[in-house]
């Protein structure tokens, strides 16, 4: 085979493994929004719990980011690929089999190790394969992550309402036939040849010294709020609605699948819009918008709930902008400014997931006691209006941003 057909087969190959790898984390990932309150009921788990299996997700996560990169330069980056889909295995197999909430915690944190090293092995790959048509490549790669983050609370649905087992809840097979597919993408990743390219700046990765920029805390501190957001409506809006709005299970569910419609949307049309105003004026406007919406969808009660949905919009473009923004600013340390900017944003992650989770249950517990049944709504509203407040706080540190990068003659 001549190099033009190889390096032809390569791509295709790649460009294969890198979309179906996105749209299976998308699968794997928001099918918890669903799942959530299940695992609830079946473990008798407070809001608190809940609160600790998203923040020990996130540890997962973080872990993973933290060492992707330099396992990456030991085993390759192909070899990291294949050991994040395999991890999505485990993790699911052991989400299924978990007779514990301890073990359940275990499960999770494995499963989001996956999605971590993944975070970073695809990000590489793509990197590598995307040389022409960069934007549109890498729009179309994160609208595979939307595609299956919308078909996940169809199939998850679905696959619950049939009765399985007596002894196995049918939530637990939702995890075990969707990480089945994490096979898939291991074949063209190990069928796929990478170029070697030597290295050969000698520049040394100096975390200290980039943290000592006050630029790079205002994108962590956007991009940590901004999360805060996304993660927070995917893990807790199908809980909300049955809890505070009475919506049935299979209706908030419904409710999450045309979230990701929008979430899909967002990300696959705004990208000219982003190009023509602005990467940091488009985070300006995408994080006001999502935070008037899900205030809206929290204030107006059950006639609202399509305010949420609309709030996806805004929340996609957050964080392929925010890396928009720091490749602009950072492009010749880009690997050492992406690592400490998932390391911090996924160490404030654990906090917010603690915090969130605990606010719910202490307003539950409280207001239940003064209020009744009512309470339970009120303690619900309160926490998602959480998601609202970190839309503006996002919009707050993008707009210090702005002035800062105006006043230095470098807005991106």
């Amino acid at each position: 085979m001549n190099p033009e057909s190889q390096s032809r087969r390569n791509y295709i190959l790649f460009t294969i493994a890198v979309f179906t790898t996105f749209a299976i984390i998308g699968i794997a990932e928001i099918i918890r929004g669903t799942a959530l309150p299940r695992i609830q009921d079946e473990f008798s788990l407070t809001e608190l719990h809940l609160g600790i299996l998203l923040a020990v997700s996130s540890a997962g996560y973080l872990i993973a980011c933290t060492f992707t990169a330099a396992l990456s330069k030991k085993i390759g980056i192909k070899t990291c690929h294949i050991l994040g889909l395999s991890l999505i295995v485990i993790g699911g197999v052991c989400i299924f089999f978990a007779p514990t909430f301890p073990l359940m915690l275990l499960s999770f944190f494995i499963l989001n190790l996956s999605f971590g090293t993944l975070e970073i092995a695809n990000g590489v790959i793509a990197a590598k394969i995307f040389t022409k048509n960069t934007g549109t490549m890498m729009n179309l790669a994160h609208f595979a992550y939307g595609a299956g983050a919308t078909l996940a609370p169809i199939i998850s649905t679905g696959i619950m309402a049939v009765h399985f087992s007596e002894r196995i809840s049918s939530w637990r097979f939702v995890y075990l036939i969707a990480v089945s597919f994490a096979i898939l993408p291991m074949i063209p990743i190990i069928l796929g040849r990478l170029a070697k390219k030597s290295d050969n700046t000698k520049e040394k990765s100096d975390h200290l010294l980039l943290l000592k920029k006050p630029t790079i805390w205002l994108i962590i501190m956007i991009l940590f709020f901004g999360m805060t957001a996304e993660y927070g409506i995917v893990s807790w809006m199908v809980s909300f609605l049955e809890m505070s709005h009475t919506y049935s299970h299979e209706s908030a569910a419904l409710h999450l699948t045309l979230y990701f419609v929008c979430f899909t949307l967002g990300r696959l049309l705004l990208g000219p819009f982003i190009d023509r105003i602005g990467f940091i004026n488009s985070l300006i406007i995408v994080t006001a918008f999502a935070g008037v919406m899900i205030a809206l969808g929290v204030i107006i009660g059950r006639g609202g709930s399509v305010f949420i949905v609309f709030s996806g919009i805004g929340i996609a473009p957050i964080f392929p902008t925010v890396m928009a923004v720091l490749a602009k600013l950072f492009s010749k340390t880009i690997e050492i400014a992406m690592t400490t900017l998932l390391t911090f944003v996924g160490t404030f992650m654990i906090l917010a997931n603690l915090t969130i989770g605990g606010t719910i249950n202490y307003a539950r517990v409280s207001l239940t006691a003064s209020h009744g049944e009512a309470g339970v709504a009120m303690a619900f509203s309160a926490g998602f209006l959480i998601f609202s407040i970190a839309c503006f706080a996002s919009c707050t540190f993008a707009l210090i941003l702005r002035h800062k990068q105006k006043k230095a003659d470098s807005l991106v």
